[in-house]
């Protein structure tokens, strides 16, 4: 069964993901998209805040990004409703992530709108949040989803 904007309820929260961060995978990312020294080693870390390797939130971000699309996928009809995004609102990196980290999501939707300009699409504003093993939020952002409409007779 399709899924629309029009399917999303303000208010509505849903729980998914887990993602366990390795050390191979934070060096990878920061190697390619965020040398800095407390991303690439241990000891580039030790006389930071961090006290040892720590993601980059980038990485954080883009491994959120990747539940967030399973769990789309995983809901029938939803992925393919899906048009992108305007962008993403208060992106902040609350907690440091390590390797060994577990991570996992919760949505809530916060607002919808249906921009004039836009007559088959609706937005719809998420706070997202991210957790570590220890339910300590380590991440938070808003993005602005773009998902089709019902079709009219639908």
């Amino acid at each position: 069964m399709p899924f629309y904007f029009e399917d999303f309820e303000v208010g509505s929260t849903e729980r998914f993901g887990s993602h366990e961060v390795t050390r191979e995978e934070v060096i990878a990312f920061a190697s390619r998209y965020d040398p800095q020294p407390f991303h690439l080693s241990d000891e580039g870390a030790a006389d930071t805040i961090f006290g040892q390797l720590a993601a980059s939130g980038w990485h954080t971000t883009a491994i959120t990004m990747g539940m967030m699309v399973r769990h789309w996928q995983s809901i029938p009809g939803q992925q393919e409703a899906s048009v992108g995004g305007m962008g993403l609102e208060g992106l902040r990196w609350l907690l440091p992530v390590y390797p060994g980290d577990v991570l996992r999501c919760e949505t809530m939707v916060t607002e919808k709108s249906e921009p004039r300009s836009m007559p088959t699409i609706g937005i719809v504003k998420t706070r997202v949040s991210v957790f570590n093993q220890k339910d300590q939020k380590v991440l938070e952002f808003t993005p602005l989803g773009l998902w089709k409409k019902r079709p009219p007779g639908q």
